[in-house]
């Protein structure tokens, strides 16, 4: 299949995609008939779709050898679904992109052309736009990205997409990273490498829509949080230390009121809103310890990242 030519794999992490993937493959193909110096896998991730995805992966399988496939026992998610494909992938060069056209196919062509002419190992894409999100979703999305920066050492670009190019050296870099709480923003920028970032306005769906809703992404954003970052935790002991110190202050204080002036100490009410409020900020702390112990738990039980229920090898 391969010869000389250089491959390219195009993974394709899909969920309940039955409406986009055909248009999605028809965009593509016209990509790799035009890109005739390079040769093309195409590897569709099935992860636990309800629909008919995986009934036309198999399809398209069949009349087209260059199609592979990995089909999940159950939804694992998109990062265990990346993951999957990375780790099977075949190609010199390996690019992530979802099947709802939003990561055009006709970008692998300039993606590809300047990681050959200006030695990048990976072009990425990003957008600063976001015309499709909500006034809120743009709000907390710019917050989190300013947030990130600052208590995080990794690098992580506003906007940045899934979708991008990488040689097999980064790659491989990235499959060696076998921790199961994901967050592949984050892992992209942790194992380094050349990166050429490009502006561009994502279109609109071909069809469905976001798999990802507001609670889905506040917990992707704590998982980023979790992952790349123990800035929570030092704040919560700087805060335990802050709060030791207002006490030994105020104790000072009311002893000397209570001895020089006579003063009596307050009621019950104060003492109460004192209590509740430092009984939040314990349980609150608490809470983020809890989340790093509770990641570390499930690293500690070394659980597969995902379990393939069959490929287009099962059907041979």
């Amino acid at each position: 299949m391969r010869k000389n030519k250089e491959l390219i794999t195009l993974i394709v992490p899909c969920f309940n995609e039955q409406e986009s993937l055909p248009k999605f493959y028809q965009e593509a193909n016209k990509i790799t008939k035009r890109m005739s110096s390079v040769d093309f896998e195409f590897l569709f991730i099935n992860d636990g779709s309800k629909d008919n995805t995986i009934n036309l992966i198999k399809e398209l399988s069949k009349k087209d050898k260059r199609v592979r496939y990995i089909s999940f026992s159950r939804n694992f998610g998109k990062e265990a679904a990346m993951y999957a494909g990375l780790e099977n992938s075949k190609g010199d060069y390996v690019a992530i992109m979802d099947a709802d056209l939003q990561d055009p196919p006709e970008m692998i062509e300039k993606m590809y052309e300047i990681i050959k002419k200006e030695e990048f190992d990976c072009v990425a894409l990003y957008t600063s736009s976001h015309k499709d999100y909500s006034f809120l979703r743009k709000l907390f999305t710019n917050m989190w990205y300013k947030l990130i920066g600052i208590i995080s050492s990794t690098k992580q670009v506003a906007g940045a997409r899934d979708f991008r190019l990488m040689n097999r050296k980064m790659v491989d870099s990235i499959i060696n990273m076998e921790e199961y709480n994901r967050y592949s923003k984050g892992i992209f920028s942790f194992v380094g490498f050349e990166t050429k970032w490009i502006d561009y306005e994502a279109p609109d769906r071909v069809a469905g829509k976001s798999k990802f809703d507001f609670i889905k992404l506040f917990k992707y954003a704590l998982e980023g949080i979790l992952a790349f970052s123990t800035t929570p935790l030092i704040i919560s002991a700087f805060v335990g230390i802050l709060f030791c110190l207002i006490a030994f202050i105020t104790i000072v204080i009311i002893i000397i009121k209570t001895l020089i002036y006579g003063d009596p100490v307050g009621g019950w009410p104060s003492l109460a809103c004192i209590i509740i409020f430092v009984s939040g900020v314990q349980l609150f702390f608490l809470g983020i310890i809890g989340m790093y112990l509770s990641k570390t738990y499930l690293e500690v039980k070394k659980r597969p990242i995902y379990i393939v229920k069959e490929t287009e090898e099962s059907n041979k």
